[in-house]
């Protein structure tokens, strides 16, 4: 059982590991739409293509109510440490009680 209960607790941390970075892509993708950047630039394409397809489902939900201002990346943001204390936590805490072991 501790095989699986070790199993839990990497893909948790994993998952945690993920979320983390897409939280920081969804950052810095926020931050550069800021500026003008170059849309041919690698980068900018790379955040757009990677941050794009879980914004605009939320854009057209939200739509411009609150006029110029975008706020599906702070949405995005707030939904991933939900994720992040809900989802997250509840796995690492049944891992551990799988193991039989106390919460570290």
């Amino acid at each position: 059982m501790f095989i699986f209960a070790n199993l839990v607790l990497a893909t948790a941390n994993i998952l945690d590991i993920l979320l983390d970075i897409y939280k920081w892509v969804v950052i810095i993708a926020a931050l550069i739409s800021w500026v003008n950047p170059d849309p041919y630039n690698p980068i900018v394409r790379f955040l757009h293509s990677v941050t794009e397809p879980v914004l605009r489902p939320i854009r057209s939900l939200i739509g411009h109510r609150l006029g110029p201002i975008d706020i599906s990346p702070l949405i995005v943001i707030l939904a991933i440490i939900f994720i992040q204390k809900f989802l997250i936590g509840s796995l690492i805490e049944i891992g551990y009680k799988m193991k039989g072991g106390a919460l570290i």
